[in-house]
């Protein structure tokens, strides 16, 4: 499938652009533009002839006369809680700020100050349900300490946290009566928000927190003085993510009350990103200095922008609700093509809104974490890739938490199990994740047999490039086409589903490849295959001008 697509850089630095790559760009954009009139236009007609079979559409605000699209469960809450959480996060942040500039507030004070914020905010989200938050937190907090210097200390903690990721979606984040009757007045106040949705991410800073501590007195694999030599940031003098999060704290950064403020740190609690526990114990001492008040404005502004483009790709195009509605699935391969494109497009950026309103209310406050979503969705061409590009503060927990730990680059094709399992556990207790887990892991498996093939291989000639670009398209294109069945991913809450994961099921492989194979859907198929070669080539000259711009 995915073969590498040059991505070393001596496929780029040195080389300028060649002429016959500059005519290919000019005819590929062309293509490319041809494509997105003719995607835009079927799609205002599909939502023109169908609206009103539709379920999930609302009076619009935006465009007179147009209803808007708030099918989606998760889109629809955030939309709706925006004013409530830009509320919060301007007391929040004005309170914030003010305490530390009068009290000259270091990481314990701040993380006091955080807590009681935070826990206020928790009150309310989860009422009564936050005394489950934390004694299973303080649980953990204590085996850390007992058992961190042990052997096993890994499996301890792991078990731990595992343990009641299932527990609590097993007994559905439990009953205050099972505790005994007096308890059960407690069900009455449960809050606005289920408990147990949100712990997932809770489960995963426990974890961080356990295996940093463990870390602590181990010798550190990270070369500060080779990160920094290749660190655009570093060099400027300034501190980058990885630097502190891979930099070892003093064991009296973690106390309980610190560990307590990192759990349930108001910003970043519903939804992430993920930060891990060295980052944000660092920069509550010395709040992020990477991002000047310049870049953090412009990254608001940007924000307010998706937004707008949220509202106006929902008062036109109701592709989410099309496939909400099951109405598809009368639709002819091109139809079907059409809704699927654009309900993964509608998905990254629901998504990109997300984490990037938290993200920004973090960023605000001091604390940088990673971003989510670094890369369009349709620039990505290769399931390596795309994963590092999607749910990114996600993918980098794993890497330093579970697939350094087994054994890195040198068990590739044993870790991707594992850690997929774990990621499908993680999102929900579903045979239809697991399936989707081992699908993609499926698909992973030639993209990485072919990398490794083919690494130490270099273009020499201006012909063997051109022969490696080709089948890199091609393979791209693939992959592209593979992402389109087995993608839709999930989430926090249920991130959202992949075909396969959430939509349709194992089973709904047949009707697409009954759909798709047939005598109808074969041009179709053709058609997507050579769009996706036609991106995967647009892609790569994205990347040949982001190398040469370094």
């Amino acid at each position: 499938m995915g073969t590498p697509v040059m991505n070393n850089k001596e496929n780029y630095n040195g080389r300028r652009s060649v002429p016959w790559k500059q005519k290919e760009l000019f005819f590929l954009v062309i293509y490319a533009f041809v494509f997105y009139v003719i995607i835009i236009k079927r799609s205002l007609q599909l939502s023109h002839d169908h609206y009103k079979q539709l379920f999930g559409l609302r009076p619009g605000w935006l465009i007179p006369h147009y209803l808007n699209d708030v099918s989606d469960a998760q889109w629809r809450n955030f939309r709706g809680n925006l004013p409530v959480l830009t509320l919060v996060f301007g007391i929040f942040t004005l309170l914030a700020s003010l305490m530390r500039a009068f009290f000259d507030l270091k990481v314990r004070g701040m993380s006091f100050l955080w807590l009681l914020f935070s826990l206020a905010y928790l009150s309310y989200l989860h009422g009564a349900c936050v005394i489950f938050v934390l004694s299973i937190a303080t649980v953990n907090f204590l085996l850390v300490k007992i058992f961190s210097r042990k052997k096993y200390f890994p499996l301890i903690v792991w078990s731990y946290n595992i343990f009641f990721l299932l527990c609590n979606r097993i007994y559905e984040g439990y009953s205050f009566s099972i505790f005994g009757q007096q308890w059960r007045f407690l069900d009455n106040y449960r809050g606005s928000f289920r408990w147990h949705i949100c712990f997932n991410f809770v489960v995963l800073r426990m974890i961080s927190f356990g295996l940093d501590y463990h870390w602590t007195n181990q010798d550190s694999h990270f070369n500060q003085e080779k990160h920094c030599q290749r660190c655009h940031i570093c060099k400027s003098g300034k501190t980058c993510y990885q630097a502190i999060q891979e930099r070892s704290l003093p064991t009296n950064k973690f106390g309980y009350v610190v560990y307590l403020c990192y759990l349930v740190y108001a910003p970043l609690y519903i939804a992430g990103p993920i930060v891990s526990f060295n980052a944000f114990a660092s920069q509550l001492d010395i709040p992020q200095n990477t991002n000047s008040v310049r870049n953090v404005i412009l990254n608001g502004f940007r924000w307010v922008l998706c937004l707008l483009l949220m509202e106006l790709m929902t008062h036109l195009l109701y592709y989410n609700a099309f496939a909400n509605s099951g109405l598809w699935k009368h639709f002819s391969p091109m139809e079907v093509f059409i809704i699927g494109y654009g309900v993964l497009n509608f998905m990254w950026l629901k998504f990109l809104l997300i984490w990037r309103f938290f993200r920004f209310w973090s960023l605000v406050n001091g604390i940088e974490t990673p971003e989510n979503m670094p890369k369009c969705i349709n620039n990505c061409h290769n399931l390596e890739g795309f994963w590092k590009n999607w749910h990114a503060s996600f993918n980098k927990w794993l890497v330093r938490y579970m697939y350094i730990p087994l054994g890195g680059s040198r068990k590739k094709l044993l870790n991707v199990w594992v850690i997929f399992t774990f990621v499908a556990i993680w999102h929900d207790l579903e045979w239809k994740l697991l399936s989707w887990a081992w699908l993609t892991c499926l698909f992973f498996i030639p993209e990485l047999l072919l990398k490794s093939a083919v690494k130490a291989f270099q273009a020499e000639s201006s012909f063997g490039e051109l022969i490696f670009r080709e089948l890199s398209a091609v393979a791209g294109a693939v992959t592209i086409t593979c992402l389109m069945v087995c993608l839709w991913l999930p989430s926090e809450a249920k991130h959202v589903a992949n075909l396969v994961g959430f939509v349709i099921g194992p089973n709904g492989i047949n009707w697409l490849l009954s759909s798709f194979l047939g005598k109808e859907g074969l041009p179709v198929l053709g058609g997507m295959l050579m769009t996706f070669y036609v991106g995967a080539k647009i892609m790569f000259h994205i990347d040949e001008a982001k190398h040469r711009s370094h």
